[in-house]
């Protein structure tokens, strides 16, 4: 069993920078692949960034050079995603999830969501 909780969203300007955490804790030494999606009003969820844990990245078209994601672990099996995004838009506001793969169908485990929402 692993839970995962987000945090970091809120409101931005575009153009502005923002960085989401999610804490994993439980059975984290079997978690190969951490990333985020995320979901806008009306569509559907979308990959944003996955990191293996030999920290193997892959990002969404829309984000690439614009957002990172990285990872930390600590002895007690504690583990934690980040998801730094840079030169925000407004087609970035959604619902940031975070979990343990890149298909959603195969996805086990979700954070709760933490909402990101880019405006004046």
């Amino acid at each position: 069993q692993v839970h995962f909780v987000a945090s970091g969203g809120g409101l931005v300007q575009p153009g502005g920078t923002l960085t989401l955490s999610c804490a994993a804790s439980g059975s984290t030494f079997n978690i190969a692949t951490m990333s985020w999606f995320r979901r806008a009003s009306g569509k559907h969820y979308e990959l944003v960034a996955a990191i293996t844990s030999g920290g193997q990245t892959n990002y969404a078209d829309s984000v690439k050079g614009r957002i990172n994601i990285s990872r930390s672990s600590t002895k007690d099996l504690k583990a934690t995603v980040y998801l730094q995004m840079n030169s925000l838009e407004a087609e970035d506001t959604a619902v940031y999830y975070c979990t343990d793969g890149v298909d959603r169908d195969d996805c086990e485990y979700w954070g709760q969501g933490t909402q990101v929402t880019v405006g004046p």
